[in-house]
């Protein structure tokens, strides 16, 4: 079975992660370019996992074609990676603090991938930046 990690980081912190299944890396997709909700100040303390920050995103029409274009990538390399029975794909998302459009993005990609592909792949997901 195929298995996915999903992992979210920062930039500065943590910089991109290293890939431990010995494949040499994966997919990075830099949400940078993404207004940052991490800019205002209510919305500073908190990740891409609470409700304010989701809806913020959820509004936001860049980070939604960007992920389109994020789950039509990985649609297909999943499929490529099954038929050739591969067994480890890695996906990760940067920004600049690691908690908000990151997370977020590796959030929605996981739900994303646990819907179409249900019993097929295997996913984990890693937050490194985010203390939960």
């Amino acid at each position: 079975m195929l298995k996915v990690r999903i992992f979210s980081f920062s930039f500065l912190r943590t910089g991109i992660p290293e890939d431990s299944s010995g494949n040499g890396g994966g997919f990075v997709f830099d949400c940078r370019f993404i207004h940052n909700p991490g800019k205002h100040p209510e919305f500073m303390p908190l990740t891409g996992k609470n409700p304010e920050i989701i809806e913020f995103l959820d509004s936001n029409k860049e980070m939604q074609k960007f992920l389109v274009k994020v789950y039509d990538i990985i649609d297909e390399a999943i499929e490529k990676y099954i038929l050739r029975n591969f067994t480890d794909l890695m996906v990760s998302f940067g920004c600049t603090g690691g908690q908000h459009r990151s997370v977020y993005s590796a959030e929605k990609l996981k739900s994303y991938l646990t819907k179409r592909y249900k019993d097929k792949i295997h996913i984990e997901l890693k937050h490194l930046d985010i203390p939960f």
